[in-house]
């Protein structure tokens, strides 16, 4: 005997199947979109450290009672337009030591400021522009012992004595994120220290080139060479560089070729606490004829921030 269904019970099976066998397709108003490029790439680093040794009067294992602080800062603001760039840095460096019987010891020293134009002409290079300023905080001391054998401290710099402003024109190199360096044949450079005649006793006639009488020195035909590499060699540890290389033409020889190479290495131990090794190499005829260095090691708090994650190249 054959079973006849009604037309409408069948359509109703069909239309059921169908919807059954048809793909969910997500709602697109219900997917979130990516947050949108940021029109200023920002990032920071900064660290504050702290040592003391504090000894009783009659602790007979020897030492003095010492405290010590030290401070650093980094901090950028990029921005890509097209063809077009402009990057920005400012880093600070500080660091003093107060120790009983010889009271206060300024360690280390830096402010520096950076800013650059760039026109890209390919993936890897840019035509720039830059403007820059190496200077220090606080005045610094050269400590010795007079004719009579009795301590002393004498002046050898001072906030803007030496400062220096360099404009720099040339083309700058940048396989990668972590490295970047700027060929710039044209690289005037202007020195200025106040009150040049303090640093004469200590430093001589013409203390960081700079005769008495005058506060500038103006160094017009010059070249300079600045490389940068910033790197996380892993999740916690960074190492960042900077060396950069001055040369006057009219004074251009092996000898009077200034560089300066600054290193720090920073090592995160837990989410706000880190270990930074900080050093400064610095070669200049006109303040030294040797190698000057410094060399400083933070323990520490420290903060860090990025609004943008950084591409791959």
């Amino acid at each position: 005997m054959r079973i006849q269904l009604p037309f409408a019970f069948v359509a109703v099976l069909a239309a059921t199947a169908a919807h059954a066998q048809t793909p969910t397709l997500p709602d697109p108003a219900a997917v979130p979109n990516p947050p949108p490029e940021p029109l200023w790439r920002k990032s920071g680093k900064a660290g504050l450290g702290l040592n003391e040794s504090l000894l009783s009067s009659n602790w007979r294992g020897g030492g003095v009672n010492t405290i010590g602080f030290n401070a650093l800062a980094n901090l950028r603001a990029n921005r890509k337009l097209g063809v077009n760039s402009f990057d920005n840095e400012s880093d600070f460096l500080f660091a003093f030591s107060e120790t009983k019987g010889l009271g206060y010891r300024k360690g280390q020293d830096r402010l520096y400021l950076d800013t650059k134009y760039g026109r890209d002409i390919s993936s890897d290079w840019n035509m720039f522009l830059s403007l820059n300023l190496l200077t220090q905080f606080a005045p610094g001391y050269k400590y010795d012992e007079d004719a009579a054998g009795n301590d002393r401290a004498r002046q050898t710099s001072d906030f803007f004595a030496p400062g220096f402003l360099t404009a720099a024109y040339g083309f700058e190199y940048h396989p990668n994120p972590t490295f970047r360096v700027r060929l710039a044949p044209f690289a005037p450079r202007l020195t200025v220290v106040s009150r040049t005649e303090r640093f004469v006793e200590v430093l001589g006639e013409k203390p960081y080139g700079v005769r008495p009488g005058r506060s500038s020195r103006w160094e017009i035909l010059a070249a300079q060479v600045l490389a940068e590499y910033d790197k996380n060699l892993s999740p916690t540890v960074n190492l960042k560089a900077r060396y950069v290389l001055f040369a006057n033409y009219s004074n251009f020889n092996t000898k009077e070729i200034d560089h300066r190479l600054d290193l720090g290495l920073t090592a995160k131990v837990g989410k706000y606490v880190n270990i930074a090794v900080n050093g400064i190499a610095l070669y200049d005829f006109d303040q030294d004829a040797g190698v000057q260095y410094s060399q400083g090691l933070t323990i520490g708090v420290a903060y860090a921030f990025q609004n943008f994650v950084e591409e791959k190249k």
